[in-house]
């Protein structure tokens, strides 16, 4: 991170912050000084390296910032926000969005499966030390050959043999899974052709995740190919709660707002660091920030920041109130990613040459927002979602 002696304007433009209660305003500010002070030190040589700064678990563990949306397994009593939790996606990816993506596939992905798809005994036996992050979780969802698709086409088998569950098939792009201690993975039983939950081990036999190396987006998450052979899963380890598809379905919903969330933030990330460079860098004589056409692109960030806020205020609103949908959460993320992809390009433009260095943090903003563009659902397929609901007709072929 570079030193910048001009402190950039607010971009909490309308005060959104103003929202939270005091005590969840609190946790915020814990949030900020933590990836300011613990995460942001690491990242540029931890992305630069392509690896997880493993000693970043420790540290998280140690903030307490974990488990606390979910009612009597976080720090926090009762239960937070929807709208603290959206803001500390949003704190977090402003300062990198490949460390506040191990935190969401943990704390959001992981833990809301267990929540939402277990029984109360396996709420009680995994939770609270996820919650503590003595246990690091993952979510294998996505094949190597189906993404979008995989609702219809998961080729990950489940079989039952008595008391034990037997997995084969293979999973991709699937985050902290080179080190998590425990792997939610989704297969379709042969018996019904229902898709079921599972909960495995990272040293159950046959279990392998290799780390996909080479990426230029998001390269401090350690994603990784899964391989299942014949892994045995006992009965007590198949999520309880999960009878088909549909529950699977509802974790999407529920943590794909946290997605738009990440997109705010690494939007802000941009414009932050466009704004102090435009202080700091001198042409023919005088800042960039006093050029015309360097102020017009930080106003379209700006304003892009703050309309994209605004949605997920509402939104968050919407699932505090228990009235939120799955078109909900769809507009959210196509809407806010695509304007992301807006901002990161207009603040990298403001640097010149310079912002294709990761000295200036803007470089590891543009690239990273590919991945959060892509990834919880494509932005073609959150748009049929919400076409489906606007029109009553399905475009799904």
């Amino acid at each position: 991170m570079t030193d910048r002696t001009h402190e950039p304007a607010s971009h909490d433009f309308y005060d959104f912050e103003g929202a939270l209660p005091d005590d969840e305003r609190k946790i915020l500010d814990r949030t900020r000084r933590f990836m300011r002070e613990e995460v942001a030190p690491l990242v540029n040589e931890a992305w630069t390296a392509g690896r997880f700064p493993l000693e970043l678990v420790a540290r998280f563990r140690d903030s307490g910032l974990a488990g606390l949306s979910y009612e009597g397994y976080g720090e926090h009593r009762p239960a937070v926000s929807h709208l603290l939790t959206g803001m500390m996606a949003m704190e977090m990816s402003r300062v990198d969005a490949s460390v506040a993506t191990f935190f969401g596939v943990h704390n959001g992905l992981a833990m809301y499966s267990v929540h939402a798809g277990g029984d109360e005994e396996q709420r009680e036996r995994w939770l609270p030390g996820m919650a503590a992050m003595d246990t690091i979780g993952a979510f294998a969802l996505t094949e190597p050959l189906d993404g979008s698709d995989v609702a219809a086409g998961m080729r990950t088998t489940a079989r039952r043999e008595g008391d034990e569950w037997i997995l084969d098939g293979a999973k991709r792009w699937i985050g902290n899974a080179t080190f998590a201690d425990l792997v939610v993975v989704w297969a379709r039983d042969v018996e019904d052709d229902q898709v079921k939950g599972f909960v495995v081990g990272k040293d159950a036999p046959g279990f392998t995740a290799r780390r996909i190396e080479n990426k230029t987006s998001l390269r401090i998450v350690e994603n990784a190919d899964i391989t299942l052979q014949g892994v045995r899963v006992p009965e007590r380890d198949r999520l309880q709660n999960v009878a088909s598809f549909r529950d699977v379905a509802e974790v999407l919903r529920a943590t794909r707002s946290g997605v738009a969330w990440q997109a705010l933030g690494v939007m802000i990330g941009a414009y932050e660091a466009a704004l102090a460079y435009a202080h700091e860098r001198e042409q023919f004589g005088r800042p960039l920030a006093g050029f015309q056409l360097v102020q017009d692109l930080l106003v379209k960030c700006l304003g892009n920041i703050t309309a994209s806020w605004g949605m997920l205020l509402q939104l968050a609103r919407l699932q505090d109130a228990g009235v939120f949908k799955d078109e909900h959460s769809s507009l959210a993320k196509a809407h806010v990613t695509a304007r992301m992809r807006e901002v990161v390009a207009w603040a990298r433009e403001i640097f010149g040459g310079n912002g294709i260095v990761l000295d200036y943090d803007v470089a590891r903003f543009f690239a990273d927002a590919e991945a959060i563009y892509s990834f919880e659902g494509t932005r073609e397929m959150n748009t049929l979602i919400v076409g489906k609901a606007v029109t009553g007709e399905s475009a799904f072929v």
